[in-house]
């Protein structure tokens, strides 16, 4: 019997350029919100108190953005980084162009920015990738590029 073990992208296999869509998407509701929102300790009443949130701009509480912001590196991991990554090494680039709410699905992208091996530690690379989640209409509501310490695969070990 053979056995297929589900994993990431080494560092070799990351092509610049490439566009994965992570699927299937994450619809957000109130209960994601208030539970995030309240476990990182953001008292901020946009995202727990409706009848205020009824009085601001867009009449309803939004999600928080940091909630959207690691739903979209978590739907990835799956497709590019499972057992591959050494090492997350920075977020840079964040924005939140347009909100989400709790009944707006989240569909993740990551586009491959740049990949390079590592000067300092043999076997491994650099890749830097665009991570783009729009809502259920297309809408872009965050971006991010996501810098990562990638492993490189046991062949192109053996060739260097």
């Amino acid at each position: 019997m053979t056995e297929i073990v589900q994993r990431g992208l080494f560092f070799d296999e990351f092509e610049v350029g490439t566009v994965y869509a992570h699927r299937p998407g994450r619809t957000a509701t109130e209960a994601d919100n208030v539970l995030f929102t309240t476990l990182t300790m953001n008292s901020q009443a946009l995202h727990l108190d409706a009848a205020y949130s009824a009085t601001q701009p867009f009449g309803k509480p939004l999600i928080n953005s940091m909630w959207t912001l690691a739903t979209m590196v978590g739907a990835s991991v799956t497709q590019l980084t499972q057992g591959t990554l050494v090492a997350q090494l920075g977020l840079g680039d964040i924005s939140f162009p347009h909100p989400l709410f709790a009944g707006d699905t989240l569909y993740t992208s990551t586009e491959i920015v740049e990949a390079r091996p590592s000067r300092s530690r043999p076997g491994q690379g650099i890749v830097t990738m665009r991570h783009t989640g729009r809502n259920q209409d297309g809408e872009v509501v965050a971006v991010a590029t996501r810098t990562a310490l990638m492993w490189a695969s046991p062949a192109a070990e053996e060739e260097s």
